[in-house]
């Protein structure tokens, strides 16, 4: 069983800002979740993600072309919790298990996507390594300086929600 290293927090104890936003969270949903709770303990973070989250709902990166993207990224990072739920809303986005499998890889049956995955996992891993080639190459399978931007905050917002559930200790429990 992993260990809570940060506490989920109710709207009453979380610090200022945070606890209206949980509170406003809890009287549009009924509930809040583990790691937006946790998140709680700092205003500016937890602003900060719900803000972002909304933002990336209105990419123009198909639903399930992100949900992919999110595989690739979160398999690198290794967020048990995020990997469980991007395969859930992998599957609700008509995802098949083949594709799922081979997003959790870094790629995909389609060269297209293929590229794009690969920008994505570039950009978490490499950033600085990535070159004028590297971004006409993703143009010239098709993709559009819209797209390849938005890449960037899939990306980013994989990387926050991962990192944040592994720092935090919210992960899976696995039986012994």
């Amino acid at each position: 069983m992993t260990t809570r290293r940060l506490t989920a927090l109710t709207p009453e104890q979380a610090p200022g800002r945070a606890g209206e936003l949980l509170a406003d969270i809890v009287r549009r949903h009924g509930s809040v979740g583990e790691m937006v709770s946790t998140m709680a303990h700092s205003p500016a973070l937890l602003d900060g993600y719900l803000n972002l989250s909304r933002a990336m709902k209105r990419v123009k990166i198909p639903r399930a072309l992100s949900e992919k993207l999110s595989l690739a990224v979160q398999e690198w990072i290794g967020c048990g919790t995020c990997g469980e739920a991007h395969r859930e809303a992998g599957r609700a986005a008509g995802l098949s298990e083949t594709d799922i499998e081979l997003a959790r890889q870094g790629t995909s049956t389609d060269p297209r996507e293929a590229a794009l995955i690969g920008l994505a996992l570039r950009v978490l891993a490499e950033p600085g390594s990535l070159s004028d080639e590297d971004v006409a190459e993703v143009r010239g399978h098709g993709w559009s300086d819209r797209m390849i931007a938005e890449v960037v905050g899939v990306v980013t917002l994989n990387l926050l929600t991962g990192a944040f559930n592994l720092l935090a200790g919210i992960q899976p429990d696995r039986e012994a």
